[in-house]
């Protein structure tokens, strides 16, 4: 029980770390490249699944926060949830920076 909660936290922790790390060079970019970026889609429910992901993230850590890590099946969540949303978020901070950076 006690490894499913070091293992949720750290997971955690490194994501929000992460975001706050891929932040910066955007504000490093000139903002004119920034706003010639547009997301074109053929279908809209392209997005439902990031938006699914985000949304479990949110609620699987703000439910080990509040039952301070003491449930494993929730801290595994948590972190199988946050790798996938870190390689979701690894994939599209890599194409944006390859299209900015050019």
């Amino acid at each position: 029980m006690k490894t499913s909660g070091i293992v949720a936290k750290a997971v955690a922790r490194l994501f929000l770390l992460l975001m706050i790390l891929a932040i910066i060079p955007l504000f490093q970019v000139d903002t004119e490249k920034l706003h010639h970026l547009y997301i074109v889609t053929k279908s809209k429910w392209l997005f439902v699944f990031p938006v699914i992901l985000v949304g479990g993230f949110v609620y699987f850590f703000i439910r080990c926060t509040l039952n301070k890590y003491k449930e494993p099946d929730s801290n595994w969540l948590l972190v199988i949830n946050t790798l996938i949303l870190m390689a979701y978020c690894a994939t599209l901070f890599i194409r944006v920076y390859e299209l900015t950076m050019k």
